[in-house]
């Protein structure tokens, strides 16, 4: 299996009898546990046995001739915050290392494996999924693989996820996103990723960050793949939607905070993104939001996680808060002060912000705007002293979380050029729209592909 290849392409190879599960699984494996790898940073778990034992059940099925599920023989990875049958369920802390395992396996990975996809192990993550940088001081960091030998960060929390893809240790990942914990890894990795509404997919089983927002998605080499991925775990019908016809697509582009203080690098692939889809007979306007998008949101989009987080974790940080990553606890306890009216208060603003939002993005087939704004940066930028941690945290999380308080669904799209720094096009549809949204990034998707070979 090559690394980044389509899951189209894998299964029509193994529905043709050009490979087998247990080549695939086994090829994910070894450079799982390579010495030269990333393996050791990827995965707080290989689960070699069981993923074999599962890869050889496929094999036989397909020979007898049975409908295995969709993705029949599929390796994939699973992020350490879903519960797995037998598996003690960490999330990317030591704190919770001496818990018992868990006694079923949690909806989403219950689904995939229903589906006929082979789990290879947990990856790992920001602890407790609380951040976007992707750092583990007790598992390591993953590095990103646009450039290993400097060493730049894979984004967060679902870093492991991304990187497992990228490296062909798995030919697809289960990631969650609470303010962009699959989109962040996944832009600037160079992978598609999804996040859909909160209610489409079960949340059961994967630990909690935040009960108003934590979300369940995939991370894969493409948007179709994603998209199935996607139906899989949402219990629907397991197709790829057609392609919304590009023509006429109406798409718009918010104005103001979500592009500030953009790389070049960035603003120009987006620019030229943008004339791409105009040329290619797309309608682009901008969108003005900046009553919305002002110094208020800013203070305001992140409390919501805090408050939940902290409520989450509040009695064990009180007896065991030498095991946490202190960065983390820090973020957390900034909700210690808070009121239960001030939370309140900001429920109130969630809703109305929603409804304000909706109305001006009604008229549109989606909104666009950068994945990220900037390029990764390297692990020893963002981890030189806490304020700059917080500076590319905030940078991180800033044009993804906007996507969380709404409740909306986003699909993240590589657009940079084949052997440069990644950079993502987020494709962003409001709550419930997660299909109409999938049709529009393929379409996109497609229609920007031939922009990534230009010199």
């Amino acid at each position: 299996m090559d690394p980044m290849t389509p899951i189209a392409a894998l299964l029509a190879d193994l529905a043709d009898g050009r490979t087998t599960s247990r080549a695939l699984t086994e090829a994910c494996l070894a450079r799982a546990k390579a010495p030269d790898g990333e393996g050791a940073r990827v995965f707080t778990l290989i689960d070699d046995r069981a993923a074999l034992a599962a890869a050889d059940a496929a094999d036989a099925l397909r020979a007898a001739g049975i409908d295995g599920g969709p993705l029949l023989g599929l390796p994939v990875s699973v992020k350490d915050l879903f519960d797995v049958k037998g598996q003690v369920t960490a999330a990317g802390s030591v704190v919770r290392a001496d818990d018992p395992p868990a006694t079923a396996d949690a909806p989403a990975v219950r689904r995939l494996r229903a589906a006929g996809a082979v789990v290879v192990g947990r990856t790992n993550m920001t602890e407790f999924a609380f951040s976007g940088v992707g750092l583990n001081p007790h598992h390591g960091t993953p590095r990103n693989p646009w450039d290993r030998a400097t060493g730049r960060i894979p984004g967060g929390s679902s870093a492991g996820a991304a990187v497992s893809v990228t490296d062909g240790m798995a030919a697809a990942a289960l990631g969650t996103d609470t303010g962009g914990s699959v989109r962040i890894p996944a832009g600037l990795c160079g992978l598609a990723g999804f996040k859909p509404t909160q209610a489409r997919v079960p949340r059961d089983g994967a630990f909690p960050l935040s009960y108003a927002m934590d979300s369940v998605g995939p991370l894969a080499p493409t948007v179709a793949c994603c998209a199935l991925l996607d139906a899989v775990l949402a219990g629907a019908e397991p197709v790829v939607p057609e392609p919304m016809p590009i023509k006429d697509l109406r798409v718009a582009v918010p104005q103001g905070l979500v592009l500030d203080d953009m790389d070049e690098s960035v603003a120009e692939r987006f620019e030229t993104a943008l004339h791409t889809l105009s040329a290619a007979g797309v309608h682009v306007d901008g969108l003005g939001v900046a009553d919305l998008l002002d110094t208020t949101y800013v203070a305001r989009q992140a409390l919501e996680v805090t408050v939940e987080a902290w409520s989450i974790h509040r009695h064990r940080a009180a007896t065991d808060a030498a095991r946490f990553d202190q960065r983390v606890l820090a973020r957390m306890k900034a909700a210690d002060g808070l009121s239960a009216a001030d939370v309140i208060d900001l429920q109130l603003w969630r809703k109305d912000f929603q409804r304000r939002w909706n109305v001006l993005a009604a008229d549109y087939d989606a909104l666009l705007w950068p994945t990220l704004p900037t390029l990764a940066p390297t692990i020893a930028q963002v981890d030189a002293d806490e304020e700059s941690y917080n500076h590319w945290n905030r940078l991180m999380l800033r044009n993804t979380r906007l996507v969380n308080v709404l409740d909306g669904c986003a699909a993240t799209i590589p657009i940079h050029r084949p052997r440069e720094a990644a950079v993502g096009l987020q494709v962003v549809g409001p709550t419930g729209a997660d299909t109409r949204t999938l049709r529009v990034a393929l379409a996109l998707e497609a229609a920007l592909s031939e922009m990534r070979d230009v010199p």
